[in-house]
């Protein structure tokens, strides 16, 4: 099995577009939604994601934090490995704009006309305590 850094594992990310962060909710059930992956930013084993306070993600953040990220890459092209990444970790709520200002990029726009100024807007911020990759017939695991 070989072994990737979280370098390695960075590059990857940078050219996935979407994830999938999944919450517990009230009840128990496992929710997962998509999320604008911002691949202008170097993963770190943090990411940061924009949303609206009022949604059902940050209600269930607030219950609970710990959640999870799903990454795929375009698998399934003529010639091309799969890549996938599973990440465990904890969220964060931060409602800061100053924050928002240093992980903002143009392309939030099209879902924030009002920028760092929207009403209502939060960003998420998940700590990776683990994440487990598969690429092709490889996998390993990172502990952060």
């Amino acid at each position: 099995m070989p072994d990737k850094t979280l370098a390695d594992i960075a590059e990857k990310l940078r050219d996935i577009d979407f994830a999938i962060l999944s919450t517990r909710t009230e009840n128990g059930a496992i929710a997962g939604r998509p999320m604008s992956n911002n691949r202008e930013v170097d993963y770190d084993g943090d990411s940061y994601y924009f949303t609206y306070d009022s949604t059902r993600t940050v209600e269930d953040i607030t219950r609970d934090d710990q959640v999870a990220l799903n990454f795929q890459d375009k698998s399934g092209i003529v010639g091309q490995r799969p890549f996938f990444v599973a990440v465990e970790g904890r969220a964060e709520l931060i409602r800061d704009k100053a924050q928002f200002a240093e992980r903002w990029s143009k392309g939030l726009d099209r879902w924030f006309e009002q920028g760092i100024d929207t009403p209502g807007l939060v960003m998420i911020r998940v700590r990776a305590q683990r994440l487990h990759y598969w690429d092709g017939m490889d996998e390993g695991e990172i502990a952060l």
